[in-house]
């Protein structure tokens, strides 16, 4: 399901529209990014966790030439499945 698709499926559910729907779907990435900036943890009960997580620099290889290379360090998010989640799937 990509943006559009889960844009549609809330509108239906809503019975709205799909300008509606897709200010409600830009809110909640918002917030979640918002908060995954500001307090480094968003948990939605019955859903999941999102965290910021720090990699730190280390060694890689490049594929083009072999020749060993430092990757730098950088800064990601994960997501830890709540067990409601999981029982669902």
């Amino acid at each position: 399901m990509n943006k559009g698709e889960l844009i549609e499926a809330v509108a239906s559910q809503l019975n709205g529209s799909k300008t509606d729907a897709s200010k409600a779907v830009d809110a909640v990435i918002a917030s979640i990014t918002n908060g995954i900036q500001n307090d480094q943890k968003v948990a939605i009960s019955g859903f999941g966790t999102f965290v910021r997580k720090e990699r730190a620099e280390r060694k890689g290889v490049n594929p083009a030439t072999k020749q060993p290379m430092m990757i730098a360090a950088s800064t990601t998010c994960g997501f830890k499945p709540a067990q409601a989640l999981k029982d669902a799937i």
